[in-house]
């Protein structure tokens, strides 16, 4: 070939490459174009046909599997009911054997139960080091077998007393695609929990979501999965590690809490963050969270407040009353302190240590994933509390009120121009009726005083609010 022939060649192959190129849309890269031909014959197939649904997520699509224990339902039940909704919410609840006494007949307000499958022969097969976790597992590929009836997009599993706030965990669901591989979890707070097991796993109690293509997986998968981890003593890091085997990681969750922790944990639900509560676990092994009250009643109350705007509940708002030298800490449905001293957000947005750690002997810190400040008798920085008791909601605004928890005991704050707070026996917070549905910014809050009573007022922010003392 002559040195003109190779130059035409030349010529004709940029031609064709021009060709090519304005031919497809100009955002597309090199590395966009080639993906583009490599997935026409790589698609994955769906053979749920809710699968290929572009129809909104709703509650009709997630289904919960809740594991627990027959021993443990006859109380446990009671934080369950506190959440689940007859006839509307899909699940079940997998006992270890057949219910008796106070759950015959079975209670029509709590979910439907399955017995755990019979795995006595896989578990001396495989010689399981701890066969509660291999159930807890297993029931995954139970739930999933239960459920799939072609309207199924997410599976949610969790304890005999896992709490969860339903609405907020469709809402967040919906925002992802269903027919992608998603796993949602949360770290424990503890840090030796995570450090014992792992920091890439969800912990179950907390509730582990599922996407449908991934539940599927797990659950074609399940023997030759519990076979890998017969060994593994912990339920959630079996998962994890299935989970991994299947090519996916943890997306962890915010508002998903394990709550491996102790005694009161007042502190650490008052500082929720910006981001809508999905959970809370461990409710045996800690405090009623609200004075005066049992566990099941406890949740009860959590939930009156949830039913007015789950889209709200326990998200932290701060606030001053400038004449007084006043901070208001609101966490919506719960809580609501009073500080004697303007104290900037960064403060207060970390939590009060009023909690003790998960497990071990006590260890120097840190303990948690995350700030803590200590409990403090100093009268500048110790909080007047209150509690929510109870809540009114109208087409204009929703009022929540919380009532003094007991008197602070402690003088006047020393800081200049600071005024007792003492009197002050309740606090009432109006906030808009419509779902709260953007998290990139707080609420900002104006707080009128009458008497006795504070009155707070949310609103959005303006754009030159700041919220700096």
């Amino acid at each position: 070939m002559g040195t003109s022939d190779i130059f035409k060649y030349f010529l004709i192959s940029l031609l064709i490459l021009y060709i090519l190129f304005i031919s497809f849309p100009t955002h597309l890269s090199t590395f966009d174009l080639m993906s583009s031909f490599k997935s026409i014959n790589n698609k994955p197939p769906n053979s749920n046909s809710s699968a290929s649904s572009s129809s909104p997520t709703t509650l009709r699509h997630v289904v919960f599997g809740l594991v627990g224990s027959e021993g443990s339902w006859h109380h446990r039940r009671r934080y369950i009911e506190s959440w689940w909704r007859p006839n509307a919410t899909r699940g079940y609840i997998f006992l270890d054997r057949p219910p008796t006494g106070d759950l015959l007949p079975w209670p029509d307000a709590s979910p439907p139960y399955r017995l755990s499958e019979n795995l006595t022969a896989f578990l001396q097969e495989t010689k399981a080091a701890v066969p509660f976790a291999v159930r807890i597992v297993h029931a995954i590929m139970e739930v999933f077998r239960e459920a799939d009836d072609g309207n199924l997009r997410w599976v949610v599993m969790g304890d005999d007393d896992s709490i969860f706030f339903v609405d907020n965990l469709v809402d967040m669901v919906a925002g992802y695609d269903h027919r992608k591989y998603y796993y949602f979890g949360a770290p424990s707070e503890f840090i030796m929990s995570n450090f014992w097991f792992s920091f890439a796993q969800g912990f179950g109690g907390a509730g582990v979501i599922l996407s449908y293509p991934l539940a599927k997986a797990l659950a074609a998968d399940m023997d030759n999965c519990l076979r890998r981890g017969a060994q593994i003593i912990s339920a959630d890091h079996i998962t994890m590690v299935c989970v991994a085997d299947l090519g996916v990681s943890l997306s962890p969750h915010r508002g998903l809490h394990q709550v491996d922790m102790h005694g009161d944990i007042s502190g650490f639900l008052s500082a929720h963050p910006a981001v809508p509560i999905l959970s809370l676990h461990h409710f045996d092994h800690v405090d009623p969270i609200f004075p005066a009250t049992d566990r099941a009643e406890a949740a009860r109350r959590l939930m009156k407040a949830a039913a007015a705007d789950e889209s709200r509940m326990m998200q932290q708002t701060i606030c001053h009353h400038k004449q007084n030298h006043w901070s208001l800490s609101i966490a919506w449905g719960y809580s609501a302190h009073i500080y004697e001293r303007m104290m900037p957000r960064w403060i207060l947005q970390k939590p009060i240590e009023t909690f003790q750690a998960w497990a071990g002997l006590p260890r120097p810190p840190p303990q948690f994933l995350f700030n803590t400040r200590e409990p403090s008798r100093d009268a500048c920085e110790a909080p007047h509390l209150f509690f929510f008791r109870e809540v009114e909601k109208t087409p204009n605004r929703t009022l929540t009120i919380y009532s003094r928890a007991a008197p602070r005991g402690l003088p006047v704050c020393w800081w200049a121009n600071s005024v007792s707070a003492d009197n002050i026996s309740e606090i009432r917070v109006l906030s808009p009726p419509t779902k709260r549905t953007e998290m990139d910014r707080a609420e900002c809050c104006d707080v009128v005083l009458e008497g006795e009573k504070a009155e707070v007022t949310f609103r959005e922010c303006f754009s030159n609010d700041t919220l700096a003392v």
